[in-house]
């Protein structure tokens, strides 16, 4: 998957759990970019990014990521 439909469907997954169509992502996108992105929020958007991509993240790697770039890469990293 190209990095470019990796982050409209990362979006789409995006704009599901907020519930909020305005979303829009770019890969320097962070928490603070996005309202209602709080840790609780987060576990919720993990498990449905992993839902969606058919992928497993560790715990290192959820704390680590500091960007939607970061989450992009590691989605394609482990989709292979």
């Amino acid at each position: 998957m190209k990095t470019v439909d990796t982050l409209k469907k990362l979006q789409r997954v995006f704009r599901e759990v907020f519930d909020d169509s305005s979303i829009k992502l770019t890969e320097k996108t962070t928490a603070k970019d996005v309202d209602g992105w709080d840790s609780l929020m987060h576990i919720t958007l993990i498990a449905e990014v992993e839902d969606a991509f058919g992928v497993k993240f560790s715990m290192k790697e959820v704390t680590g990521m500091k960007n939607i770039g970061e989450m992009v890469q590691l989605i394609e990293k482990k989709a292979k």
